[in-house]
């Protein structure tokens, strides 16, 4: 697709993955209109220090709130949404706030894009509605067995997002990264944990470390949702965007430590293990839809990806929390 000039929304644009797909789509030359959760401080999130943050409309609000949305969606050609609550520990103790902005949000948007005749909507998903593996890679066919209630809730906003293509022929593409990282990531995540008690100090403490995932860099995501959007063979599918590598936490700390060039001892501490029957044991992806239907490859590597994030963290990190455990 030519982006130039063409209307896109990315909701959850403050966010992670949400700033850098904004700030690419800025890139190609599309109208990007940036929605940002309200703050009493009018921070942008991680728009705040863009160097392309004027070259994009952003905006303040709530996705739980449906008079706004349909106003800040009118006009839209195209919209990522990628709004969410996504810390899996803070589900287990606030799970009614993941409903209602994970799927009541979902709803807000997906009514407002059908008032608004979009060309397509991009639903976020995560590969945690797939819990554990039941087979060696996890393709879209794998069934859905949310362990968390942040994984019920994302499985109700995707169903949410097929019923809108299937009963009103919205079009829904559903995006569903693996784990993805890279710069700017929250110390929620397991990279950027591992990585900023390394630098930091001398220990790193982590959960349980026999778990697998298939890490994917940031980069690549974003390649993945932006061939997703401008494919029109896409509509109505959904699609797994994974490097289709596993490898253990403990596996994955180590050559973290080996990329630092520190000696760092490793500890596990019961304050960051999932209750048990919700850690999901494995995640490694089959990405053979994405490939033949958008032509989409994870072109960066785990090794070029952790490089890249070291770095970022290591002029950055400041901004992290390295004494206490985030949930």
């Amino acid at each position: 697709m030519n982006w130039k000039n063409k209307k896109v929304l990315v909701t959850g644009a403050g966010g992670f993955i949400g700033s850098h797909l904004a700030e690419r789509l800025v890139k190609e030359g599309a109208n990007v209109k940036a929605v940002v959760h309200y703050n009493a401080l009018g921070t942008a999130g991680w728009l705040q220090e863009s160097t392309l943050r004027r070259d994009m409309e952003i905006v303040y609000g709530d996705v739980r709130d449906s008079d706004w949305i349909n106003e800040v969606t009118a006009g839209s050609e195209t919209i990522f949404h990628l709004a969410a609550l996504i810390a899996i520990p803070y589900s287990y103790h606030a799970p009614r706030s993941y409903v209602q902005t994970n799927i009541e949000g979902t709803l807000n948007l997906l009514q407002a894009a059908r008032n608004s005749n979009v060309e397509c909507f991009v639903q976020t998903s995560t590969s945690e509605v797939y819990g554990s593996a039941q087979t060696p890679l996890i393709s879209e066919q794998h069934p859905l067995h949310p362990q968390s209630p942040y994984a019920a809730s994302k499985v109700g906003s995707d169903k949410l997002a097929e019923s809108y293509h299937l009963s009103f022929k919205l079009p829904v593409v559903i995006a569903r990264p693996f784990n993805t990282f890279g710069p700017r990531q929250s110390a929620r995540a397991i990279i950027p944990t591992i990585i900023t008690q390394a630098l930091a100090k001398n220990v790193v403490k982590l959960g349980n470390v026999h778990p697998t995932r298939d890490l994917n860099f940031v980069s690549n995501t974003v390649e993945g949702f932006l061939a997703a959007a401008s494919t029109p063979k896409a509509i109505g599918q959904t699609f797994n965007f994974g490097s289709g590598r596993e490898i253990t936490i403990g596996d994955l700390a180590e050559l973290i430590l080996k990329l630092i060039g520190k000696d760092v001892r490793l500890e596990t501490e019961s304050e960051r293990q999932r209750p048990a029957g919700s850690e999901v044991t494995r995640l490694q992806a089959d990405s053979t839809l994405a490939n033949q239907v958008l032509n989409w490859t994870a072109k960066k590597t785990l090794e070029e990806g952790l490089v890249e994030t070291i770095e970022w963290l290591r002029q950055h990190l400041g901004r992290y929390q390295t004494e206490s455990y985030v949930v």
